[in-house]
């Protein structure tokens, strides 16, 4: 199956890529990931080849409709690919929204399993996607999900 994988997004991609262990870098770039649309500053850290850690913080400040929003997360890479890093994770976050001037603040909690890729040439560059479930709970209500991002939201990482 991960062959099949591989296979599928190398002729999607039209590029080769491969795996990367990540073992004490620091990764910076932007995610969107959050319940309503918020992108933000993400950083990325995996003090060994298996275990990772990330942090986002989103915020906009427009009038009468602010977002804020706190995303943890922590990965645990299943295997490492030729072509990439699958893994699989949990995250929790706090997310404060502003609609007409009524605040509405919450929490979110989710799993997730997903893929990082890196392009030739590009080898400090990483490209995720994931999927998975969540809760999110909000003073106006508790919504249950399933996700599903590509590399526009699931985020776009440099590694130092």
């Amino acid at each position: 199956m991960k062959q099949l994988l591989t296979l599928f997004l190398g002729i999607i991609l039209g590029i080769s890529c491969w795996g990367k262990d990540l073992t004490s870098r620091l990764g910076v770039g932007y995610t969107n990931q959050f319940t309503t649309s918020l992108p933000a500053i993400t950083a990325r850290y995996y003090p060994n080849d298996q275990l990772g850690f990330s942090a986002a913080l989103g915020v906009d400040t427009e009038k009468n409709a602010s977002k804020f929003g706190f995303l943890a997360k922590l990965y645990r890479v299943i295997f490492q690919e030729e072509n990439m890093n699958f893994f699989m994770g949990a995250g929790a976050g706090i997310l404060s929204m502003e609609n007409q001037g009524q605040n509405s603040s919450g929490f979110e909690l989710g799993g997730f399993i997903g893929g990082e890729y890196f392009f030739t040439g590009l080898s400090s560059l990483g490209f995720s996607f994931e999927a998975g479930v969540g809760i999110v709970s909000i003073s106006d209500g508790v919504r249950f999900r399933t996700t599903g991002q590509s590399p526009l939201n699931a985020g776009i990482i440099f590694y130092f």
